[in-house]
């Protein structure tokens, strides 16, 4: 078995990001890791990104050198880099939840940590950033990600 890492950065959008923009982004993310072998999970909330990526150490790191060069980001900042023996996020190409349209009190468990904004000095702690994601991992808020629950504000679903 291949030593395998996983990678969380954040970044901040270069521009307002429409539903149609993300699901671009999502659906490239996608088939890109599904080639490379990497998976993961990606956050979006007003403006900010928030990802782990898993795979091979040179996969990972090269595919971050290229979100570093992609013009719809900019201060993205590396928060860690661990090895793993299993991947956390194994079962995903790319999990996303756009978390503006998650109400997040409702979400069991409930913490102020879960409004956090994603560009937070908070997730330079690797170990916050990683529980941060997990919750929504274990919570099974995954990426089944369409028009309808994108579009719609947590009321309206």
């Amino acid at each position: 078995m291949s030593a395998l890492i996983n990678l969380i950065y954040g970044s901040s959008a270069t521009q307002a990001m429409s539903n149609d923009m993300l699901l671009d982004i999502l659906k490239t993310a996608r088939a890109n890791n599904r080639r490379l072998n990497v998976t993961g999970m990606l956050l979006y909330r007003d403006g900010n990104f928030l990802q782990v990526l898993e795979g091979e150490p040179d996969v990972v790191e090269s595919l971050y050198q290229e979100i570093q060069r992609d013009p719809r980001h900019h201060q993205v900042t590396k928060f860690a880099v661990r090895p793993v023996t299993n991947r956390n996020f194994g079962e995903w190409e790319m999990g996303f939840v756009h978390l503006n349209t998650v109400d997040m009190t409702a979400v069991d468990g409930f913490t102020p940590f879960l409004s956090e904004p994603l560009n937070s000095e908070k997730f330079t702690d690797s170990s916050f950033a990683l529980t941060f994601l997990m919750v929504f991992k274990d919570l099974g808020v995954q990426a089944k990600v369409d028009r309808g629950s994108m579009d719609k504000k947590p009321q309206e679903r």
